[in-house]
């Protein structure tokens, strides 16, 4: 994907301008606060956000990274980058995925977090709505390939409050780092089934390891 493609070089169109006043007015007007903030010092990371309950995360969360000054980028099916809808998913931040390419979706990601100066990327680690807290890998395989760290971040629909937490860097020891990420989420929401789950699979991952080593 080309900078002109992206939306790097031209005026952004009418559209997307509209929709992205109407969010951060719904944000406003619903009263969301933020919970700590971006990292300043850096311009590329994976925002890993969790819980994904509702439709209106993207809301929340585009009001919350506009507070920080930070435009959020998004994963999408390549097939919806097309036609007329093609220069508004790239305003609003989308970049093409295309899943029918011999490199897979971690490798096209990180391609483009070296082709760009700047790049934070929103990933609902859970995957679906129906989670039962359970994280994907993907968001982890990406920051490990393309050298970023991982900011959490977290929305609160009770208080209307969405948060950010301080970045990790990937080690490669996927447990071990999951179980950093989910001692930051419970400490936000301590009594969240879903994050106590988070910090199962965390521990259960690193159990397997200690297996393998044992057998070793």
């Amino acid at each position: 994907m080309s900078d002109k493609s992206s939306g790097a070089h031209r005026k952004r169109s009418i559209l997307s301008r509209i929709v992205r006043r109407i969010i951060i007015a719904i944000y406003h007007g619903k009263g969301w606060k933020l919970d700590g903030h971006l990292p300043r010092d850096l311009t590329k990371y994976v925002i890993a956000g969790a819980p994904h309950t509702s439709n209106w995360d993207f809301v929340f969360f585009t009001g919350a990274t506009h507070e920080q000054g930070v435009q959020p980028n998004f994963m999408g099916k390549h097939t919806l980058f097309q036609g007329f809808m093609r220069n508004f998913m790239f305003d609003m931040g989308g970049i093409s995925v295309d899943r029918t390419k011999p490199t897979d979706v971690v490798d096209q990601v990180a391609a483009e977090f070296a082709r760009r100066d700047e790049l934070a990327l929103v990933i609902a680690v859970e995957g679906t709505r129906g989670s039962d807290g359970t994280w994907k890998s993907g968001f982890y395989r990406i920051a490990m390939a393309a050298g970023v760290p991982i900011v959490p971040a977290y929305a609160d629909n009770d208080r209307n409050v969405v948060g950010f937490g301080p970045p990790l860097w990937p080690t490669g020891n996927y447990g071990e780092d999951l179980l950093k990420l989910a001692g930051w989420f419970r400490s936000k929401l301590p009594d969240y089934e879903r994050f106590k789950v988070l910090e199962a699979q965390a521990r259960g991952l690193i159990a397997q390891q200690g297996e393998i080593r044992d057998d070793n």
